[in-house]
């Protein structure tokens, strides 16, 4: 990646401090200010008359200053009266230094720029963009762009140099002329002189507008750069060597005779697509997502027992200890039997039995191996490794998958994911992996009931959490917090476990938290899934992989502080058996919008692909990718609700180029990703 450096070669007269806030914006070469791109636009062509100055969008007004003082009621304010021939209008400032109070003396002639509102004495401006001028100033005759920028680097500091380098800098075409005229596209050059310096008769609500032709063409380059870039990343990952597995079905035959189910078509169909992936002789890169309960756990077991079969180890890797914990247990029950030997791994195990298990996995005794990331330490070795199996993927990082990965010469990766990934995204940000989706929930699951109950109402809650153990069902109960917290006023999973203990007398009230030690973790899950715990507070470590097929009912504290893919991972731990299963959510009274708009989202969904597109649309990309994102170029300008047409496009037309117009494929990432190219290497 370029260093600041660079770019002082490049731009000489710059300060160090200057540079280094550059660096932050993104621009490290002197290309990086032409796609540098405006936020929004000032108009400063057109002065209002202050009487008919329209409320509702910033306006510029001229007057003298007929008055200016410093009030100290309600609070310290600078307050200024201007007049014109049709009115007054009062600009108010409430932070304001020495020299504003001299700019704006009595007599002055100002411009100011903002949006007038109406107050206690009539209509006002708040802090507006001020400038002293002279009788009959001329006026801008383009809107004004306003960048990006950081404390400490002025607009017109910013705006010269982005200038400078407009008139500099040679904009030629990266793209053929053909596929330039096919999609209808303008000039590039054209593009980015429009948005940086618009025409007088551009209004700001026209270049704000996203279907400007203009914006079309950036937001296509940039999505073509996105595409181009993981088409790359694909093209490079099969070109790699791994070893080619081939089973001879024994293990998995015997497997599904012992399960109590059928696999679903849709299991069968992903099962499938992996095997054909691992009789390859280049490495599986496969995504492996479906809702929560579809069964993505068997089809691992059967993925592991293809490359056990054939003579290779298998790392399943999880995120929590307790979700490996559940990987173990079920897996252990499962193949055990078989013959196959599992070793499990955590942070938590104590030397001697860590020691053990690494002995185990080094001398190929083990042929699976469960664990967190202490699977990827430098003390554990594999014999044998083939396949590596990385559950929730969105929450390790790039550097430690691969650390994984790196334990065989170059084993089959499976990743899964039980957060359903939207079509655009997976359109994009996830287009250089294969994706197999589970879409068929396997049959007898019973539709969940989701409930929104004001915490204001918990004692009518508590009454229906003992009405259900009386059925002879059992219960969750999920608090966000551990423990007293000085900023979050929070029930805490451990008060609530107290609490609930006395008001549910008559039945047993187990605790599981993620700062327990493993062996209680263990047998607090085991007594709830026995039945001699009836409710299980907990926090949200229950999130994924408990299976308890007797609990219908499942209740959430400060649902509003939670995410829709917590809420609907937590949701999905009730509703496995025959029994009718409810999901109530307690909330606060005082709610976000941002919180109102997710318990909606939860409430009227129960389809996990529909649930993720709406998350994606309040969250945006960036965090629901997760920990993904540090292997991968961010979208600046495009959007991915909005121009899906255009994703359509960059993601048909990127392998044609590579095959075609290789030039044009490399002089385009050049453009957009130079300084980037850690990021094909995800």
């Amino acid at each position: 990646m370029p260093s600041p450096i660079d770019i002082a070669s490049q731009v000489p007269l710059a300060a160090p401090a200057t540079l280094k806030k550059l660096e932050k914006l993104g621009i490290r070469r002197r290309f990086d200010f032409i796609l540098h791109l405006p936020l929004r636009y000032e108009d400063e062509t057109h002065v209002y008359p202050i009487a008919s100055a329209p409320y509702g969008k910033a306006v510029l007004v001229e007057g003298e200053v007929i008055s200016s003082e410093v009030q100290f009621k309600p609070r310290r304010q600078l307050v200024v009266q201007i007049e014109d021939s049709s009115g007054t209008l009062i600009l108010r400032f409430i932070h304001f230094y020495p020299s504003q109070q001299k700019a704006l003396a009595k007599g002055k002639r100002v411009r100011a720029l903002a949006e007038v509102r109406r107050g206690f004495f009539g209509d006002e401006m708040v802090h507006p963009k001020l400038r002293e001028v002279a009788a009959d100033e001329a006026l801008a005759d383009s809107l004004t762009p306003i960048y990006p920028t950081l404390s400490g680097l002025t607009q017109p500091v910013l705006r010269r140099m982005i200038q400078g380098e407009l008139k500099a800098q040679q904009l030629d075409e990266t793209l053929p002329a053909a596929l330039i005229a096919r999609l209808g596209l303008v000039p590039f050059a054209d593009a980015v002189r429009l948005l940086h310096a618009p025409p007088p008769e551009l209004s700001a609500e026209a270049l704000s507008n996203p279907l400007l032709p203009a914006w079309q063409r950036l937001k296509f380059d940039e999505l073509l750069a996105q595409q181009l870039s993981m088409r790359l990343a694909y093209r490079a990952r099969r070109s790699g060597k791994a070893p080619v597995i081939v089973g001879d079905q024994s293990l998995r035959q015997q497997l599904i005779s012992r399960l109590p189910f059928a696999l679903t078509g849709a299991q069968q169909k992903v099962l499938a697509e992996i095997t054909a992936d691992l009789a390859l002789a280049h490495p599986m890169n496969r995504l492996l997502q479906g809702d929560v309960g579809s069964g993505k756990t068997v089809v691992a077991a059967m993925a592991a027992l293809s490359a056990i079969e054939a003579g290779f180890q298998v790392a399943l890797m999880a995120p929590t200890e307790i979700l490996a914990e559940q990987h173990y247990a079920k897996l252990s029950a499962w193949l055990e039997p078989l013959g196959v030997k599992v070793a499990w791994l955590s942070g938590s195990l104590r030397k001697k039995a860590r020691s053990e298990m690494n002995a185990l996995i080094a001398s190929g005794e083990a042929r699976l191996a469960v664990g967190t990331h202490a699977l990827f330490q430098d003390e554990v070795s594999f014999e044998k490794l083939g396949l590596v199996i990385v559950d929730e993927q969105h929450r390790f990082g790039v550097g430690q998958r691969l650390a994984l990965q790196g334990k065989g010469a170059e084993p089959h990766q499976l990743m899964m994911t039980a957060t359903p990934i939207p079509r655009t995204l997976a359109m994009s940000f996830y287009a250089d992996l294969d994706v197999s989706v589970i879409d068929e929930l396997p049959p007898g699951r019973t539709p969940i009931v989701t409930k929104l109950i004001s915490a204001a109402r918990r004692d009518e809650v508590v009454a229906y959490v003992n009405k259900t153990c009386s059925e002879g069902q059992q219960v969750y109960w999920v608090c966000p917090l551990i423990e007293e917290s000085e900023t979050l006023e929070l029930q805490t999973a451990v008060d609530t476990h107290l609490g609930l203990s006395e008001d549910l007398p008559h039945w047993q009230v187990g605790l599981v938290h993620g700062r327990m030690k493993a062996a209680e973790k263990a047998e607090a899950m085991a007594a709830f899934s026995r039945n001699e715990t009836q409710v299980l507070v907990a926090t949200t470590v229950i999130e994924v992989g408990v299976d308890v097929p007797n609990a219908s009912l499942m209740v959430i504290e400060h649902a509003e502080r939670m995410g829709l893919a917590q809420l609907h991972q937590l949701r999905g731990r009730v509703g496995r058996g025959a029994a009718k299963s409810t999901c109530v959510l307690l909330f606060e009274s005082k709610l976000s919008d941002l919180a109102k708009a997710r318990l909606r989202v939860i409430f009227e969904h129960t389809d996990g692909f529909e649930i993720a597109r709406q998350d994606l649309l309040i969250r945006g990309p960036g965090e629901f990718l997760g920990a993904r994102q540090s292997g991968l170029p961010m979208l600046r300008f495009a959007n991915l609700e909005e121009d899906v047409a255009l994703l359509e496009s960059a993601r048909e037309m990127a392998p044609v180029l590579l095959e075609k117009s290789p030039a044009s494929a490399s002089a385009h990432l050049a453009r957009w990703l130079a300084g980037r190219e850690h990021f094909l290497k995800a």
